[in-house]
């Protein structure tokens, strides 16, 4: 009899779905469609894309980078994917999906009836589809080499039972003439879904554990068993990924996508979610961000920086106790703008605040998601980003605090890479948010690794500098980071420390020889007793070795570091203390 009941009732939702094409799924499996996968096993089409990884290297893009368009499908939630809309049209072109030409009509006469101009910069798409949740199943992006084209990777999406959902990444990449590649063809098959994804655009990615499951031996997918290191192997040769890192799975997120709590907001910091004391998930996310912070650096060779935002209650109930999994982490970066979910005015002050400090100068725009969150999905669950075809790549870590009595100026690195090559750059520099801007030339420090440099002259203790990194490609394309600049930029705090007890000062003298090719000094100068560490690193900010961690006497000190072991190339030397950091050049021959 049970039987009967379950095939039933597998009739029934195919005929709904069938008769009533915009029925509202959830970012969850029904019941129904978990019955479904295991009776009836996906069948995929290899033909879709290129079933081979991308013939040279490739690099995930970050979410903040540059956009052209934004991807939404238009399902359900007409009011959410509106305000979307209308804050993102102004800053790239939006991609409406729309399952046929009904869809296509009602999406246009929906908007313009709430006042979104649909003239410009937003494009309807005749692209079938299932449901709403385009994060899980759109296309991916990736640069070959940095920078130079831009590719789409179309993992195989883990809810079979919405098989229009999976040619969504076909169809837009046709649309736009990227070359699309799929990872649906054993020996490199596999499930993944774009909830479960954070790259830093450097070379890292974060994912949960679900990401290993669903790829075990009896995977319900028709996928090959995959061990760790194999997906760890796919990651890197479709996506560029030097570093996967997975956590745990939560107890209380249904679908373990790391997108309901977590957010990469530059390559070296995290917005995570935060519950009261022993609530629901928080316990878990603790735990799994104290493992990061354990075991991982950030691509610059320093501890990842972390922001908690709250997770606000539903009625005063957290998802332990029966509320909605309510998230501010689930949001979107539209090149100037950042959109995030909204529920209750109470909370959602102190979120865009948190926002606010955290993105100087972007555009914040909350949007009411108390519809869509019973569905386990917000924001950044219903859209997708879409890279621009000729980035301009700017990596660059933010200085830290600086002291006049331990540095002649502060020297700011950035990588600048763009498929034209780089004609110029520039910092430009104020002790004042509004300006006035000073401007001071980069110089090319290695031509190999794309690094360039310039150094702001020292500014008055007590205050800020502020800053940002423009640059221009040999195509004559320039582009300004961060993006908003210059409402938003970098800054610095500047002291002018006294050597005393508490504040010691620490001076890294120049280091020799230089070029170096063996055994090569570092000298190091303090007025008292202090910890510190002596760190060297590539042009690229990575860390290549630790020289010294722990007390560095009163007065003269010598370090010392074997260049024979080093590749050729230019290196920093990075002195760490209270008192803040001192870099020097090296240059291995």
């Amino acid at each position: 009899m049970k039987i009967h009941a379950t095939i039933f009732a597998l009739l029934y939702t195919t005929f709904l779905l069938a008769q009533h094409p915009e029925v509202n799924l959830p970012r969850y499996l029904t019941a129904e469609e978990q019955q479904q996968m295991l009776l009836s096993p996906p069948e995929y089409d290899p033909t879709s894309g290129l079933t081979n990884p991308p013939a040279g290297p490739v690099r995930s893009m970050a979410e903040w980078e540059e956009l052209q368009a934004l991807v939404i499908t238009w399902r359900s939630q007409p009011t959410i994917l509106t305000e979307i809309v209308r804050a993102a049209r102004l800053e790239c072109k939006v991609i409406i999906c729309c399952n046929d030409q009904a869809t296509i009509t009602s999406a246009q006469n929906y908007l313009t009836s709430n006042g979104v101009d649909i003239s410009s910069n937003v494009q309807f798409l005749l692209a079938p589809n299932n449901s709403i949740w385009v994060r899980d199943y759109g296309p991916n992006c990736v640069y070959l080499n940095n920078v130079d084209s831009l590719y789409f990777v179309d993992w195989k999406y883990n809810r079979t039972t919405r098989p229009k959902d999976d040619t969504i990444a076909t169809t837009v990449s046709q649309y736009l003439n990227v070359p699309l590649y799929t990872t649906s063809l054993a020996p490199t098959d596999l499930v993944n879904t774009g909830g479960n994804f954070m790259s830093d655009g450097a070379g890292t990615a974060f994912a949960s554990q679900l990401i290993l499951s669903e790829n075990q031996v009896g995977n319900p997918y028709n996928v090959s068993t995959k061990t760790e290191p194999q997906i760890n192997g796919i990651l890197h040769d479709f996506m560029g990924i030097q570093r996967y890192i997975k956590m745990a799975t939560l107890p209380y997120d249904e679908i373990h996508h790391i997108d309901m709590h977590m957010k990469l907001l530059d390559e070296e910091t995290l917005l995570v979610g935060k519950y009261p004391a022993g609530t629901a998930d928080g316990p878990q996310i603790e735990a799994n961000i104290q493992y990061v912070l354990n075991n991982y650096t950030s691509v610059f060779g320093t501890p990842y920086k972390v922001i908690r935002i709250p997770m606000p209650p539903q009625n005063g109930a957290y998802p332990n106790s029966g509320g909605d999994y309510r998230t501010y982490a689930n949001a979107v970066f539209v090149n100037k703008t950042v959109i995030l979910p909204f529920y209750e005015t109470q909370y959602d002050t102190t979120a865009a605040r948190i926002w606010q400090e955290a993105m100087p100068g972007y555009r914040i725009v909350g949007v009411d998601c108390n519809a869509i969150i019973p569905s386990l999905g917000a924001i950044h669950c219903i859209t997708k980003e879409i890279g621009v075809n000729d980035p301009i790549h700017v990596v660059h870590q933010e200085l830290a605090c600086q002291n006049n009595a331990a540095v002649n100026g502060y020297p700011v690195f950035a990588t600048l890479e763009h498929r034209t090559g780089i004609a110029s750059a520039a910092v430009f520099y104020a002790v004042n948010p509004n300006g006035p801007w000073q401007q001071i030339g980069m110089q090319l420090v290695s031509d190999t690794t794309n690094v360039w440099a310039a150094t702001i002259p020292e500014q008055a203790a007590g205050g800020k500098v502020y800053y940002y990194i423009q640059a221009t490609g040999n195509s004559g394309k320039t582009v300004v980071h961060p993006l908003p600049a210059p409402d938003g930029t970098w800054s610095c705090c500047v002291t002018n420390l006294v050597a005393t007890d508490e504040t010691p000062i620490a001076a890294l003298l120049d280091v020799y020889p230089n070029p170096a090719a063996s055994i090569t000094c570092i000298p190091v100068r303090t007025t008292t007793k202090t910890i510190g560490t002596i760190e060297l690193f590539n042009a690229l900010g990575q860390l290549v070795e630790t020289v010294y961690a722990g007390t560095l006497p009163t007065g003269d000190s010598n370090y010392f570091l074997d260049a024979g072991h080093l590749v050729a190339g230019i290196y920093f030397v990075k002195l760490q203390t209270g008192g803040g950091v001192l870099l020097k050049k090296l240059v291995v021959k």
